[in-house]
């Protein structure tokens, strides 16, 4: 079951590597496939847990990836080029949307920072 971390204060988590708040968040579309179980965003993320693969309940073994937006800090590495000598330059279903916390917030009311 998905718990919506804005109408739930118990999933509220801190993390030490926020500074300030993001100024963008990633944001997982429909385009979304889990990668088949491997995705190279939850790698690149730098922040534990932030990204997590929820699995497919009707389709199993596929999921998708949903994003903590307490934990989410705004990098950027989820989109970005892979590791040198790497294939991947960022998702390749483009299914990570950075959006603006302004956008975020209105449409999902204020983050509790």
């Amino acid at each position: 079951m998905h718990v919506d971390p804005l109408k739930d204060s118990s999933t509220i988590k801190k993390t030490e590597q926020r500074k300030r708040k993001p100024v963008v968040i990633a944001v997982i579309n429909d385009a979304c496939t889990g990668c088949a179980g491997s995705p190279a965003c939850v790698d690149y993320c730098p922040i534990g847990n932030c990204m997590i693969w929820v699995q497919d309940e009707e389709h199993p073994p596929f999921g998708r990836i949903e994003v903590d937006g307490l934990l989410c800090i705004g990098c950027k590495l989820c989109i970005s080029k892979g590791p040198e000598g790497a294939f991947l330059d960022g998702c390749p279903w483009d299914a990570i949307d950075m959006v603006s916390l302004k956008d975020y917030e209105a449409d999902l009311g204020p983050m509790p920072y």
